[in-house]
């Protein structure tokens, strides 16, 4: 973009949608005064999102506004949003949101010939005057077309107009339309090439029997936005929330403060301890010691006065509080006391966005100063390679900016070692690596641990023999032949 168009972006008045994330993706927000269309396939967000529009300009900002409806009459549409927390029909009583209902009075009634819509400008005008309006939507134009008989160059010309006239007014307008699949036309009939400024895209992708929601800013005239997808939601009492992958900043302040793992021997490893507002991951086949390195690390935290939350994706809360108290450490007592939180959910009860929407609540509520996530493999299985590092990438970003410390598992894909696909997509993003690997001593497995990676400290290089009993884990002397840990391997005389 020149420096005369990012001059003319700077100067543009903005427009909050109530999407705090995907108002970060278009600078601010939509531009005052401009034309939106948001278009998707049936299901995927877009009477939401333009209520949300609406919700948002009414509660926040002192914003009335107009909702033309082609497809629902305003009472279904009142029904449909309250569970969002938006009162239409109150908002309607009070003048600060007015209907045009333009829906059809049955699915039959078609229109045929040449005609305006002069008669529709007309009410929607009569409406912004009567509610003071400064916002409108118009949803979902598919519908008009979808009971227009004639040309469509005709319909085309009449939306442009009364685009045109609603924009003259100072009004930001927003319209729907649907497309007939996720990566095809932007619109069914290609109304974002005659009324639209901008142009949104929200997607609802089947992906492993599981719907991925995305929100795309393909256009904005005149004004800078950020690029590609970003997963969003929908949420009760709360509507369309979105992750802004591309705006995420590597703002957070590196500290120099350390905290402990939990076992003094990995401390010494480590260099003293995990750094403050690090993430470390423990990459590990089953049985090497993951939960148990996990247990460490959330009773470390608590024996030094700080409240740590868990959250658990494979073993249920009481299993885990008999495993920590096999180790001699009680759970029980510490989550009683208020110093420690445990959440256990399967992967597959909700989606990515929402798991980490989740996770963001519980931090935000309990205030922890260090993190568990047992483990990433099993919320792996839930999503596709891409939506399962945009979940990454936001859940680390996340813990760094509140300066917590994280710890996150991994599954080995064999019990010999290997890396697993979940390391494979989080292992640049974290700040240390454990490797807790089995290893082949003629006919006896031993377990072994290597610190792998410690960003911006030195660390322990070899491999060190490690044994678990119902005290925890112990570390013994490192292995004076090397196997490799990577792929497995095994030591013949040792």
């Amino acid at each position: 973009m020149s420096e005369q168009d990012l001059d003319a972006a700077a100067v543009l008045e903005r427009v909050k949608t109530g999407v705090n994330a995907f108002d970060e993706l278009v600078m601010g927000g939509l531009p005052r005064a401009r034309t939106t269309v948001v278009s998707g396939t049936p299901g995927s967000g877009k009477t939401v999102f333009a209520t949300q529009f609406l919700a948002h300009g009414i509660t926040t900002h002192g914003e009335n506004g107009v909702l033309v409806t082609f497809e629902e009459p305003p009472a279904d549409i009142e029904a449909n949003m309250r569970g969002f927390g938006w009162e239409l029909a109150k908002w309607r009583q009070e003048s600060r949101l007015a209907f045009v209902d333009a829906s059809p009075p049955s699915s039959d009634e078609l229109i045929v010939g040449e005609f305006d819509l002069a008669g529709l400008l007309s009410r929607i005008q009569h409406a912004v005057r009567t509610a003071d309006a400064k916002r409108v939507v118009l949803d979902s134009l598919t519908q008009l077309f979808d009971h227009f008989i004639g040309d469509p160059k005709i319909l085309r010309r009449e939306l442009f107009h009364i685009s045109s006239a609603l924009k003259k007014a100072g009004l930001t307008v927003l319209m729907t339309a649907e497309r007939n699949s996720e990566y095809g036309e932007i619109t069914r009939h290609r109304l974002e090439e005659f009324v639209a400024d901008n142009v949104v895209i929200l997607r609802n992708v089947l992906h492993r029997e599981k719907r991925r929601r995305t929100i795309e800013v393909l256009k904005m005239r005149g004004s800078h936005h950020a690029e590609g997808e970003a997963p969003f939601t929908l949420l009760e009492n709360q509507g369309v929330v979105a992750v802004p992958l591309s705006s995420l900043r590597l703002e957070q302040q590196s500290s120099i403060v350390r905290v402990t793992s939990g076992n003094p021997s990995i401390d010494e490893m480590c260099g003293g301890g995990f750094f403050r507002d690090s993430v470390t991951l423990v990459s590990g086949a089953t049985g090497t010691g993951k939960t148990l390195l996990v247990t460490n690390f959330l009773a470390g935290g608590v024996a030094a006065g700080e409240k740590a939350l868990l959250f658990g994706y494979e073993e249920s809360k009481g299993q885990l509080f008999r495993n920590a108290t096999g180790w001699g450490v009680d759970f029980a007592q510490m989550e009683a006391e208020g110093k420690l939180k445990i959440i256990c959910l399967y992967p597959e009860a909700q989606s990515l966005p929402d798991h980490l929407l989740t996770i963001q609540a519980l931090v935000d509520e309990f205030q922890p100063s260090r993190i568990a996530i047992d483990s990433l493999s099993a919320l792996e299985r839930i999503a596709s390679d891409i939506g399962f590092r945009e979940f990454l990438i936001s859940l680390t970003s996340f813990i760094k900016k509140r300066e917590i410390a994280g710890l996150c598992t991994a599954t080995s894909k064999s019990l010999i070692g290997g890396e697993s696909a979940s390391e494979q997509h989080i292992s640049t993003l974290t700040d240390s690596i454990i490797l807790l690997r089995y290893i082949q001593r003629k006919e006896t497995m031993h377990r072994g641990l290597m610190v792998l990676k410690m960003r911006g400290s030195e660390h322990a290089k070899e491999i060190r023999r490690f044994t678990i009993d119902s005290t925890g884990m112990h570390l013994g002397s490192p292995f004076e032949e090397v196997p490799n840990v990577f792929t497995g391997g095994n030591i013949a005389n040792q």
